[in-house]
């Protein structure tokens, strides 16, 4: 088994790297680089210790210290690593010579070729799969890069920072030189050679700097890029207005690649994206599409200082640079969409993947103190509960004290290796707090529970609120018995009286509307209270936790109709809803036309609100609609869980949702509809009208199938945008029969040459709630468009099935642990970083019931006892299956 990394083990490396010249000689088989490397010994480091790189499937082809060959027995060099014994104690050059084959490249970690184009992933630590290296990322060094390959394989040739040279070499090849005059570590370095097309524009940044943007992609997908392209020169200038952070390189590069493990890497000046994160068209993406490409292109340009600029001293400090910089493209997309409607979108993906994260056996602080594998540290718990640390700061400083501790931070740590401890000092600094208790956020895992009480006396007039903050002891292999201390909780809240008016009421613990809970218990106390007020708690979310409170339903009901913070109103009819589902699906109740009088109260709350609001706010109208999701009842029932009666729970109240507001909803539908010929926008209105239009349909279908196929195959035939176009076909998906078989059918011809598209086609028939959808991805997994060798394929195929269907991976014979079990051992010699991903699927195991619960752990204990695993597997496997302590 891997060894254990700890963070209490770093030390600074015994040598630094000032300078590094590449020579990369592009080759599909035999690709040879040549490093020049300007060592010296670190001061803080061992004097004459000896110097120890970094390899991985590497072959050796020469070594040169000082411009002299090696003596014989000055160095051990094995694939995985280069030694030299005694290094010279002054300054010093190595130059290294390794050759790679890039075409067998199945890890996509290191130099790889995508539909024949040369690109690089060397976060975390890919870049020793491309020459012998200090490859961690307190290393910090200026790159100079010569990239040469035949010019009709690869007429483009990228690297970081700036284009220096360009130039023939004989008659067919061709060479660039590219310099990056800013430090960074080796996980930032970057290459691209190959056919590409290139669409760009200018930026004119706030310093007067004049730089050249573009995006690469596929030769005939240009027109597909300009949403992209767009974004980009955006997150530049909101960067410079919210953060004060300009650009500092005359060019900035985009490139889409179609084999990649992860959403998009920050290259310095390089940013390379997986295709379905940059290509976008009316007819190919959907209105998520759009959202998800702006979010993504913004956040890994923000990168350039949160992570770039500023980078992490050792992986431990992930979350320095993930974290911080998922809150930074968070509030971007509030500024440019509607807050509110984002803000409520940030919590459904933190309940549904982090939470469930949190509650597990793969739970970790979100700055682990150990790890076996850090390809598996990029998680929901890194990015998203790391972004709500930094949210959480905001709020507690306030928005002016938080700005001027990010531009200490930016400034005092520019061109450095930071910590978390680098962080927090930046903003105690400016605002002259104690931030110790605060820093246990990063330290301790597990989802926090908030109970809450009230109290009203109507002699004294006040009204007292209880807290008490609970944190489950989450055992880890570095925090096992590890004391669980209280947390700073910033509560949001405000009162709001009986009959909807806001309750002015004073408190000395309140201050800007937030009270800081920082004690296992404690109260609050508001006078001037004439009469009980229903508590609005946590308004926006302000801190990542559950909340224990018990309002009645029609408290509930007042907050859904009246409460001035838009996040409560939807968590009121979230957990109207919940309650609802919660009870049906702990007593088994079999599938039903309606789920009783407590769900006739939900539908006439929602009859009410739709009246009076749909049409001013669709978005948020549409996210309203929206039922707890599978995976959040289970998550509240907690254990013991049955997904199939949380199924039919949830099945029951759709249907009672659609007949009970039937006539609203195709009323609405015919409101939001889009005039005939009217130009397509992916801004946060329009997919607002589409969100909702489509939302009554489904619920319309829940209740009546049979006019429910009748309007999606009309819209399907109709759809002038593939947002109305997939969600119709979404909608017949879940409606057995042969309407459903032909409109698949014909989408999938309709888009066979279209890969991402088909990846949406494979997604919805993997997360079809039915017993034979198993069978059905066995039978797409042998579709010619399929492939294990593209992690998009694998994601929207298999992952969906795994992740999103929990029907049909939890099913009683397990069947579908063994497919996931299946797919993960034959992909782990290929690519083990996405076998690692899709096994965590297994992460909710040991809450399901006990049938359930005997088959999942026989598939994961027959994938952890199989020789030869990767590190990335058996990691997940092995801490998966660790006894509860």
């Amino acid at each position: 088994m891997q060894s254990i990394v700890r963070l209490a083990d770093y030390r600074p490396s015994d040598y630094l790297i000032d300078r590094v010249e590449l020579d990369v000689r592009l080759h599909p088989t035999e690709t040879r680089i040549t490093a020049t490397l300007a060592f010296r010994p670190n001061p803080a480091g061992e004097p004459g210790a000896p110097l120890v790189l970094d390899g991985d499937e590497l072959t050796l082809l020469a070594i040169a210290l000082d411009g002299q060959p090696t003596g014989p027995g000055a160095i051990d060099v094995t694939p995985r690593s280069l030694t030299l014994h005694q290094p010279p104690q002054r300054p010093f050059v190595l130059e290294v010579a390794t050759q790679v084959n890039p075409s067998a490249n199945t890890k996509l970690m290191g130099l790889y070729r995508s539909n024949g184009v040369y690109c690089t992933q060397c976060e975390a630590d890919g870049f020793r799969r491309i020459t012998y290296f200090l490859d961690r990322p307190d290393v910090m060094a200026v790159y100079t890069t010569r990239i040469e390959a035949e010019r009709a394989e690869a007429p483009v040739l990228l690297g970081n920072g700036n284009p220096v040279e360009q130039g023939a070499v004989g008659l067919t090849r061709h060479y660039a030189v590219w310099h990056d005059p800013h430090p960074k570590p080796a996980y930032l370095f970057a290459l691209v050679g190959g056919h590409l097309g290139r669409i760009g524009s200018r930026f004119a940044t706030m310093e007067g700097r004049d730089v050249e943007i573009a995006v690469y992609v596929e030769p005939g997908k240009e027109d597909r890029a300009d949403f992209a392209l767009d974004a980009v020169a955006r997150s530049m200038a909101w960067d410079e207005r919210t953060f004060g952070r300009a650009y500092d390189l005359d060019v900035f590069n985009v490139v889409a690649v179609s084999d990649f493990n992860m959403g998009a890497m920050e290259n310095k000046g390089l940013n390379i994206f997986n295709d379905k994160y940059v290509l976008a068209s009316p007819d190919t993406a959907t209105d998520a599409d759009y959202a998800n490409i702006e979010a993504i292109i913004a956040h890994e340009y923000f990168h350039n200082w949160s992570g770039n600029r500023v980078t992490c001293r050792d992986w431990f400090q992930l979350c320095l640079k993930e974290g911080l910089t998922v809150f930074r493209d968070q509030e971007f997309s509030s500024d440019e969409r509607s807050r509110p409607v984002h803000r409520i979108a940030e919590v459904r993906t933190l309940r549904a993947r982090q939470f469930p994260e949190d509650a597990g056996p793969l739970a970790h602080p979100v700055r682990p103190q150990a790890y076996r594998e850090i390809n598996n540290f990029y998680t929901a718990t890194v990015y998203e509960k790391g972004a709500e640390i930094v949210r959480m700061l905001r709020t507690l400083l306030g928005p002016d004290t938080f700005r001027r501790g990010m531009d200490r931070y930016f400034s005092i740590c520019d061109g450095t290796a930071a910590t978390v401890e680098d962080f927090l000092a930046a903003f105690a600094a400016e605002s002259g707090r104690d931030l110790t208790a605060f820093s246990r956020w990063y330290a301790q895992a597990g989802t926090p529970t908030v109970a809450v009480t009230g109290a009203h006396d109507p002699a004294a007039q006040t009204y007292i609120l209880t807290f008490r903050q609970s944190l489950p002891r989450v055992a880890t292999e570095a925090t096992a018995g590890a004391a669980v201390e209280p947390l700073v909780i910033p509560v949001a809240l405000g009162l709001v009286g009986q009959g909807g008016e806001s309750v002015a009421a004073a408190s000395e613990r309140v201050r800007d509307g937030v009270f800081v809970l920082d004690k296992p218990e404690d109260a609050i106390v508001f006078t001037g209270v004439a009469a009980p007020p229903v508590p609005s708690l946590f308004r926006g979310f302000s801190a990542p936790v559950k909340v224990e409170h018990a309002l009645t339903r029609d408290e509930r009901l007042t907050l859904l109709a009246h409460d001035a913070d838009a996040f409560n109103r939807w968590q009121a009819a979230q957990s109207l809803a919940m309650e609802v589902l919660v009870g049906r699906a702990r007593a088994g109740a079999p599938l039903a036309d309606e789920a009783g009088p407590e769900g006739a109260g939900l539908t006439g709350a929602l009859a009410t609100f739709l009246d009076a609001e749909a049409l001013a706010d669709p978005a948020f109208a549409a996210l309203v609609l929206a039922l707890p999701g599978e995976q959040e009842v289970a998550q509240t029932i907690a254990g013991e869980v049955d997904p199939d009666a949380i199924w039919r729970a949830r099945q029951t109240l759709r249907r009672q949702l659609g007949r009970d507001l039937g006539s609203r909803l195709l009323s609405l539908r015919d409101a939001l509809a889009e005039p005939s010929g009217a130009p397509f926008s992916p801004d946060a209105a329009s997919a607002g009208r589409r969100a909702l239009r489509n939302a009554a349909l489904d619920l319309v279908a829940a209740a009546d199938p049979e006019t429910g196929t009748a309007l999606a195959l009309a819209q399907i035939e109709a759809a002038t945008t593939m947002t109305d176009r997939l969600a119709a076909l979404a909608t017949l998906s879940l409606v057995p029969g042969e309407a459903r078989d032909g409109a698949l059918a014909r989408f999938g011809e309709a888009y066979r040459h279209e890969p991402l598209v088909l990846d949406k086609w494979f997604a919805l028939q993997a997360m079809i709630p039915e017993p034979g959808t198993l069978e059905r991805v066995r039978g797409l997994m042998r579709h010619p468009a399929f492939s294990l060798g593209n992690p998009n394929r694998v994601r929207s195929l298999v992952a969906s099935f795994s992740l999103n269907n929990p029907t049909q991976f939890h099913r009683p014979d397990g069947a579908g642990y063994d497919l996931t079990a299946e797919v993960v051992l034959a992909l782990d010699g290929k690519n083990p970083q996405v076998a690692a991903r899709l096994l965590t699927a297994f992460n909710t195991w040991r809450m399901v019931e006990g049938g359930r619960r005997r088959k999942a752990e026989e598939a994961l204990s027959r994938v952890a006892g199989t020789p030869g695993l990767s590190p990335d597997v058996s990691d997940i496997a092995g801490r998966s299956l660790a006894p509860v302590k």
